[in-house]
Formats: structure tokens, sequence, C-alpha cells
């Protein structure tokens, strides 16, 4: 997906030196809460990112945030991507591209709706206005979510603006106004966020959720390992007579010794590769089941393509 940007457009929109017609006075107070979920801040880093790997350099982006609203409360739970046109230095939403993208997350998602808009950047500017008028057109309770890269801390760099009409100077005009919000996950994405926030390098002393979740079992295993070099040294200096022979620990060392073959009897095997074997079957008939429905889908589509042209075909042999 090709997101087109002017040359001329900045990374990072600087702050005016006066907000005047920008921001809405701050006696103002929100209309709505706003969660957030991981998953919307994902997405629009890796926007930003993909886009400055492309150009070569750092790039405005712009795309739609969809999710719920139910009274006061918003949720904004995912976000897809907006291609827009600059013309004469004013960046225009192609509307015909986000009605093709809201007829397909409509058929994915469909008690999710249109919230509002992200960009990239610093403080709200007056090109803000112009493009969140825009959005409007299709919400008109639009929210803009901004997400600065450049800012240097330890916070999400991330504003939360609601539209409000004030009057300035006798007119009545659009203002944004800043709103918080607090962040809302569910368990699949408590999981993934978890994995993408761990990935670092080798040298990283951070460890994924399986990785944290292994490390009892391991320091388990490297104390048996250790009592049992213990008993190995033990009676190697008792064989060797550096040591007296202590027949209480003779006999809780055999005792220990013939619990071994606990794991080697054919019993054991026998239940181990029926568990295999299961596993192993639930495998195989989750991936039949896949292939069987990728293969409807193509019959019903294919049947419904030939359906079309052999209505087309019928059609013409009536008129001609």
């Amino acid at each position: 997906m090709e997101v087109e940007a002017g040359p001329s457009l900045p990374a990072v929109i600087s702050r005016p030196s006066s907000q005047t017609g920008v921001m809405a006075s701050a006696s103002n107070s929100p209309s709505v809460t706003v969660q957030l979920h991981p998953l919307v801040v994902l997405n629009i880093s890796e926007h930003w990112t993909r886009i400055r790997a492309q150009e070569g350099a750092p790039r405005q982006v712009l795309g739609a945030l969809i999710g719920q609203q139910k009274g006061r409360n918003v949720e904004i739970m995912n976000s897809f991507e907006l291609v827009f046109d600059m013309v004469d230095g004013l960046i225009v939403i192609n509307t015909d591209y986000y009605a093709m993208k809201e007829e397909q997350f409509k058929q994915v998602f469909e008690h999710m709706d249109l919230i509002g808009w992200y960009t990239t950047g610093g403080a709200p500017c007056a090109a803000d206005i112009g493009v969140h008028k825009q959005i409007c057109k299709l919400s008109e309770s639009a929210l803009l979510l901004k997400l600065n890269p450049h800012a240097g801390c330890s916070e999400l760099p991330i504003t939360v603006l609601e539209s409000t009409i004030d009057v300035v100077g006798g007119e009545a005009q659009t203002l944004l106004l800043e709103t918080g919000y607090t962040l809302a996950t569910e368990e699949a994405e408590r999981i993934g966020v978890d994995h993408v926030a761990r990935v670092t390098t080798a040298a990283a002393a951070d460890k994924s959720v399986v990785a944290e979740a292994l490390v009892p079992h391991h320091g388990a295993l490297k104390m048996l390992r250790s009592r049992v070099g213990i008993i190995v040294r033990y009676l190697a200096a008792m064989q060797a007579g550096e040591v007296p022979v202590n027949y209480d620990i003779l006999r809780e060392a055999y005792s220990l010794s013939h619990r071994l073959p606990v794991l080697q009897s054919p019993q054991f095997a026998q239940d181990l590769f029926t568990q295999m074997n299961d596993v192993t079957l639930m495998t195989y008939l989750g991936a039949l089941t896949k292939g069987c429905g990728t293969t409807l889908r193509y019959v019903n589509r294919f049947n419904t393509l030939h359906d079309k042209q052999g209505v087309g075909r019928r059609m013409r042999g009536m008129f001609f």
C-alpha cells in the first residue's frame, strides 16, 4: 500500500508561536473518555517506520481510526492507512479509497465504526484543522490522534484531541481540545504486544513470556544436575578411600538410582508415544480442515464467476 506524500511535507510539524485558532481554551473540558488499544500504537509506528524506510526520509503519515463509541466512552480498537494527495500544499484525503476500505473492514469488523484519524508530528497546527474538517464529513465527532516519533520522553508520545466549535473574533471556528486516554487491552493483544516489546538483541537482558516461564524449570534442572554431581563425586571419593564409608548415604544413593528405570519402562514409552500420536493427529486434522475450507471458498468463488460469465453470454445472445 502506497501513501502519497509531497516532498515538501515535513516529518514533524513544529509548534507555532501562537496556537490561536488551533487549540481551544484550557477552560473547556473534554466531552468523551477515550480507551486506546496498543494495536493502534503499533500500527501507527509501523506505518511511519515503513514509509521512512521506503522514502529514505521521515514523512508524515495519515490513517483512519476505527472502534466503538457508547455514549461518552470511545474505544479505539484498530486502524488502517489512508491515501492522500497534496494540492497546493494542502492535504486532500482520497475519499474513494476510504469508501473501499470501509466496505472491506465492515465485512470483518461489522461492529466497528470510524472514530477519527491519526497522523504523526508535533503540536497541532492549522493543517491538522483542514484535514480534521475533511474527516468530520465522514464522522461528525471525529477524534485526532497524533504520535510524535521524535519525542524524547519515557511516556507514550501520543496526544488525543477532539474538535469543538468556539467563537473567536466574532466568528465560529473549529478548534482542537486535548483529552486524556487510558490503555485498554485484550488477552491476545497483551500476548502479542509483550512479545513485540521484548524483541531485543541477543545481549539484552529482557526475555519473552515463554523464556520467563521456563526459567524455574531451568533452575530446577541445574539444581538437580549439581546435586547428582555431588553424589557422583562423593561415591568416587569413597571408592578411592578419600572419605570414610557411610552406609546410610550409600542406601539413599542406591534408592535414588533405582528410580531412573521408571522412565525406561515399556508402559512409559507407550504412554509417551500415545500422547505424541494424539497431538500429531490433532495437528493434521487442523491442517486438513483449513485445506478443506480453502478449497470450499475456491469452489464457491469459481462457481460465482462461472455463473456471472454464463449470464453475460446468454444476455448477449438475446440482443445479437
